[in-house]
């Protein structure tokens, strides 16, 4: 068998050598003379080509099959055209949320420490006030006379030693004196200084009142300027002449106190004094109108008033309602008889005014008591009396300062009790009269 039968390729002997590759080869004239049939020629296939790998999906292709990964695509996608600007607003961006953080963060630290700083600085500040209060920077100043009413509890003597000037604040005293125990204290007459401090002034409190002799001077409400002289004159070492000229010279005077006037009729508060042996007169007047002055000043005195009245007006007026009201509801209503009277251009009438002229009165004035020429004369003289006519209390203070809302002009005694009653007309009033006058009254 030969090689063409063998692979049905030509043999080599039978390719042109000085041919080409790439021309065809030919096959020889002899073959059919030879009879052998000429077979095609079959070729080797061709092997194929190895197939490319798979190409990896770009980022936009994702992008396109999955938005959702936009956020990771833009950081991660290295073969993607960047945006003009894109990678500018990206870069701003992410500064500004990193400046946002750090006010954050810096935020929350300030809020943190002052959350834990707060409550030390609060003690601290604490703690310095009250040592401060204990011991007060300086030497204690000049001698203060203290009355310590009886049965006064700590929060009293403490409001009390603060307005006198001894300490400076009436808490610090208060938690003193209850952390060391101290208190009730005796009442009587102290003798303390300006600017003592708390704990010197708990220990001269806690050592009791002073020791020698001790008087009482009891002045009640509605008692003139005479009469309060009077009662001083009573008193060991003090005379009632020397007193009221003292009182009347304008050498001790009060806040509440016009410059034309001297006396201090109306101005010395009515309360239970204690007097140390060795005061003086001018002591004894001295803490008098400094009581009223602090009571006056806690009525509210020195602000305007709806009566429209000045300060020392207010005064007086309060000096008639002492004197004319028992009860202390019947203080508005007395008040709102004399300001409505005010405002008419009625005169007063008050019997207390004419009372203060004769030098005071067991019953009723009589005719020719209600016809005495008088600056105090409400029943001759339009207008308030030129001066108060009585000791006063905080009660009347504030009743002349706020009257009652009624139209009255009249009131007469009606009762055992000190009760009035009151009427607008003249002819209710007299029908009143009567009714008192058979009670016998009047």
């Amino acid at each position: 068998m030969s090689r063409s039968d063998d692979d049905g390729l030509e043999p080599p002997g039978w390719v042109n050598a000085g041919a080409s590759r790439s021309e065809p080869r030919r096959s020889s004239p002899n073959a059919t003379t030879r009879g052998i049939a000429a077979k095609p020629r079959r070729r080797r296939p061709a092997p194929a080509p190895p197939a490319p790998a798979a190409a990896r999906p770009t980022t936009r292709e994702r992008r396109r099959r999955d938005p959702s990964e936009e956020f990771w695509d833009k950081r991660l996608d290295d073969t993607a055209e960047p945006r003009p600007g894109g990678s500018r607003r990206r870069g701003t961006a992410r500064r500004a949320a990193e400046r946002g953080d750090r006010k954050r963060r810096r935020r929350r630290t300030f809020i943190a420490l002052a959350i834990v700083l707060l409550p030390i600085v609060l003690i601290l500040s604490a703690s310095g006030w009250f040592l401060y209060e204990l011991n007060p920077p300086g030497g204690p100043g000049k001698k203060i006379a203290v009355d310590i009413p009886r049965g006064a509890d700590n929060g009293a003597v403490g409001d009390l030693l603060q307005d006198k000037g001894v300490i400076g604040s009436s808490q610090a005293f208060q938690i003193f004196a209850g952390v060391t125990r101290a208190g009730p204290f005796d009442g009587g007459h102290y003798t303390l200084r300006e600017n003592q401090g708390v704990r010197d002034a708990v220990n001269v409190l806690k050592a009791g009142v002073a020791k020698g002799p001790e008087l009482q001077l009891m002045l009640p409400p509605g008692l003139t300027l005479a009469q309060i002289a009077d009662r001083v004159g009573m008193l060991p070492g003090h005379s009632k002449d020397a007193f009221l000229t003292l009182a009347q010279s304008g050498a001790v005077r009060s806040r509440y106190e016009p410059p034309e006037v001297n006396s201090l009729e109306g101005l010395l508060y009515p309360d239970t004094y204690f007097v140390l042996k060795g005061e003086t007169d001018q002591d004894i007047l001295t803490r008098l109108v400094t009581a009223f002055d602090k009571k006056a000043d806690e009525a509210g005195l020195a602000a305007a008033n709806a009566a429209g009245l000045s300060s020392y007006q207010a005064i007086v007026a309060a000096s008639l309602i002492e004197r004319e009201a028992k009860l202390d509801e019947d203080r508005p209503l007395i008040s709102a008889v004399i300001h409505n009277r005010l405002a008419a251009g009625m005169p007063l009438q008050i019997d207390a005014t004419v009372c203060f002229v004769i030098g005071g009165c067991q019953q009723s004035p009589s005719a020719t008591d209600l016809a005495i020429d008088s600056q105090y004369n409400t029943y001759k003289v339009l207008g308030l009396p030129p001066t108060p006519i009585s000791s006063v209390t905080a009660k009347s203070l504030q009743a002349a300062q706020t009257p009652a809302s009624e139209p009255y002009l009249y009131y007469v005694l009606m009762d055992k009790s000190g009760k009035h009653a009151f009427s607008t007309t003249q002819q209710e009033h007299d029908q009143q009269v009567e009714e008192a006058r058979q009670k016998g009254l009047l």
